[in-house]
């Protein structure tokens, strides 16, 4: 379980290359919300990673870092409340909360024939449009919002150099055309401007399979 610790602060972005754990007063709170709070419909994970040119899946794999599985509201909001704002942390980082204890893997079984809507977000934007989408995510909100047969099953926001990135992941990119996301995120954030916004299957990257 290794995790960030939180200090809200204008400066230089925060430094994850140590991913420092939680404080065991921070834990023995999680815990506790996650045994007596409000049980969400399925667990979810927050994931650690900073990008790698060059990496394979398996070394990409090795590289990420669990941050913590949540199964209620008020862990959620224990473990997103003590890890750096979206919008603080360093470039060529990425956060990922994914559903259950699923990798954030384009080549993991459960995601491989899935992909991804992704959205630029200029950097202004990206913590408030961050919270959105993930409380989307655990809210179940994107169930009208995909096919019958498909499921949205991650979320991530990529720290870039300029634009940054947000994701919503689904299982089935056969089904993405019949699918809402984009517009229930427009309803989510009216008065957010997206510079760029489009559909992705996993196995059509490039580096699918060889990072």
């Amino acid at each position: 379980m290794a995790a960030a610790k939180c200090e809200s602060k204008e400066g230089p972005p925060i430094d994850l290359s140590k991913s420092p754990i939680f404080s065991e007063t921070t834990v023995e709170s999680i815990k506790e919300h996650d045994s007596s709070g409000t049980p969400l419909q399925s667990s979810w994970t927050f994931w650690l990673d900073r990008a790698i040119s060059g990496t394979t899946a398996e070394e990409y794999k090795e590289n990420l870092k669990k941050i913590y599985t949540v199964n209620t509201v008020q862990s959620f909001w224990a473990v997103f409340n003590n890890i750096p704002n979206a919008a603080d942390i360093q470039v060529r980082y990425s956060y990922h909360l994914m559903r259950d204890d699923r990798y954030p893997m384009w080549e993991e079984p459960v995601n491989q024939h899935g992909g991804t809507w992704r959205l630029k977000c200029h950097k202004s934007d990206t913590a408030e449009v961050w919270k959105e989408v993930v409380l989307a995510a655990i809210g179940e909100q994107f169930i009208d919002s995909v096919a019958e047969g498909d499921e949205i099953c991650g979320v991530t926001v990529s720290i870039r150099d300029r634009d940054d990135l947000i994701q919503v992941w689904n299982v089935n990119a056969d089904l993405a055309a019949k699918a809402t996301v984009l517009q229930k995120i427009h309803r989510l954030l009216p008065h957010v401007v997206f510079p760029a916004e489009f559909y992705k299957p996993h196995q059509s990257h490039h580096a699918y399979g060889r990072r």
